[in-house]
């Protein structure tokens, strides 16, 4: 938009005639139909008059003007040149917004991935542990790899009978030695020990399970769109910023 088109348009907006117009800017409608039709420089005093009785200021009337015209015919105005400040202004505030909210996305489309994967929030490992039954207060903590070749040595010195044995080792079995296996999402040590009624367990860890998190691929799905947000933010910013040199 020229200079002429701009101010006819916003003379029309304001629902003036070029004689209504020229009077309230207290020039000469013949002046004022020369500007309009793009016959006439406006002097910067006058471009302050016209903007002035108009009611807006210099960026309101500049912003919908063609970049060419405003560096060209209205270059000795000095708000022509605080409107063109203002602008690059602007737009190094906007650029560093977007490089800003973009590299936030990047580190924190990264850390919700890097998270995933080591299980942060939500377990990526089960830790399997064993235990082969309850022992005894005083009893060591072998006593189900001893007490079979205990029972055996005293059937050799006649302690006990056979019959006496099996029976022991039977009731031994049956009552104490319960193996029992169980899974935490977290790891308690390569050891760990629960008190039960008649004396205690000994868990030893066994294996770690990997397993697949369905809490962790939706994180990981999360965290790569936040990842290509910060590319796209990039992108846009870039495309925003040649579309504004083209309009201005």
């Amino acid at each position: 938009m020229n200079f002429g088109e701009r101010l006819k348009d916003l003379r029309t907006d304001k629902g003036l005639t070029q004689p209504q117009f020229a009077a309230l800017a207290g020039i000469e409608q013949s002046y004022l139909s020369k500007l309009e039709n793009d016959k006439s420089i406006p002097s910067a005093e006058m471009f302050d008059t016209i903007v002035s009785a108009l009611g807006v200021d210099a960026a309101t009337f500049l912003q919908k003007m063609d970049r060419d015209v405003i560096d060209t015919t209205l270059r000795h105005v000095p708000a022509v040149s605080q409107f063109k400040n203002q602008v690059v202004t602007e737009q190094v505030h906007q650029t560093r917004r977007w490089l800003f909210g973009s590299a936030g996305a990047w580190i924190l489309g990264f850390a919700i991935m890097l998270a995933a994967n080591d299980g942060i929030f939500f377990p990526n490992n089960l830790y399997v542990y064993k235990s082969p039954g309850v022992f005894l207060a005083g009893e060591g903590e072998n006593v189900f790899d001893s007490y079979g070749k205990i029972l055996a040595l005293q059937q050799r010195a006649k302690l006990i009978s056979n019959e006496e044995a099996g029976k022991l080792l039977s009731e031994f079995t049956a009552r104490r030695e319960r193996p029992l296996t169980v899974e935490w999402p977290e790891s308690r040590g390569t050891v760990y020990y629960v008190a039960t009624e008649n004396g205690k367990r000994r868990f030893e860890l066994t294996r770690i399970r990997g397993m697949e998190s369905s809490g962790n691929r939706m994180l990981q799905y999360i965290g790569a769109l936040v990842f290509a947000c910060g590319f796209a933010g990039i992108f846009i910013e870039w495309r925003l910023r040649r579309l504004k040199r083209q309009l201005l």
